[in-house]
């Protein structure tokens, strides 16, 4: 006698299965191979001249994460129109968007100081120097697009330095606790990326620079003169970029690309599975 097999659900769930602790696929090598980022433990900086394809990185980078279970977003974008396009979807899982308004980009940046602080009391708590994936941790992904804007631009001089130092602070503290930091500028210079918060950032990717001097203040001091020199990537090649990871040496990538299409697509699915599937979202609306 055969057993009886079990009785199917009614509906069977469907809800990304991907994670943050995962490697995150941003592109491919000069050689054709696969280029992987750890990005839960790293802070990444993106910056290069406009046009050059900071954006495909940067969306690259979101739509992984919006596909991951255990992802909450926090998006800063003064244009709207690059992590805009996911303010749906950010609300849906429980996160936050921030225009241009540093008003309001403080306020999130104090509440997650908050948050930091006390990831950090339970890790001291449990003798822990770190999270893991089975800790079920909710990965605080925070995005900043155009990093000058909210440090050079708007707001009075008290509330720039505010906002560099909070930036600098999640980027020195943020990663063992599990809210890693993504920020990407058009205007790599000292004054927009101090040589003290650039040296924090463990992944650094140049998009094609101006000048030498531009490209060796997101890289490090010269690597351009020792011929990784993001003013020679061709402006005919969008996306494509050098990429150094600590203690590395540059190599060039070209960033995966997703079509606006592609992007809305992606948010209108993450957006239904979040309205639908989480119960228990970290909420973070200032």
């Amino acid at each position: 006698m055969h057993a009886a097999l079990p009785e199917l659900p009614d509906t069977i769930p469907v809800a990304p299965s991907m994670s943050m602790f995962d490697p995150v696929f941003i592109g491919i090598d000069e050689f054709g191979n696969p280029v992987y980022l750890d990005l839960v433990y790293h802070n990444l900086l993106d910056a290069g001249e406009p046009g050059g394809g900071k954006s495909v990185l940067i969306q690259n980078l979101v739509g992984h994460a919006f596909l991951c279970h255990d992802f909450t977003p926090v998006l800063l974008d003064p244009k709207w129109v690059e992590l805009g396009m996911w303010m749906e979807a950010a609300e849906a899982t429980g996160g936050v968007f921030v225009g241009p308004d540093i008003d309001k980009g403080l306020r999130v940046l104090r509440r997650l100081q908050k948050v930091m602080d006390r990831r950090y009391s339970w890790l001291l708590a449990h003798g822990r120097r770190k999270f893991l994936p089975s800790d079920l941790i909710k990965v605080i992904g925070i995005f900043i697009d155009e990093l000058a804007y909210y440090t050079a631009t708007i707001g009075t001089p008290e509330q720039q330095k505010e906002f560099i130092a909070l930036v600098r602070d999640l980027v020195a503290r943020g990663r063992a606790c599990a809210m890693p930091v993504i920020a990407a500028t058009q205007r790599p210079s000292v004054d927009i990326i101090p040589t003290s918060l650039r040296d924090l950032f463990g992944y650094r990717a140049a998009f094609r620079c101006t000048t030498p001097n531009s490209s060796d203040i997101i890289l490090g001091h010269g690597w351009a003169s020792a011929g990784f020199n993001a003013q020679a990537i061709s402006p005919e090649t969008p996306g494509v970029f050098y990429l150094i990871a600590e203690g590395g040496i540059p190599h060039l990538v070209k960033a995966a690309y997703l079509t606006d299409a592609q992007i809305h697509q992606l948010v209108d699915y993450v957006t239904w599975i979040r309205r639908n599937g989480d119960p228990h979202p970290i909420q973070l609306a200032a």
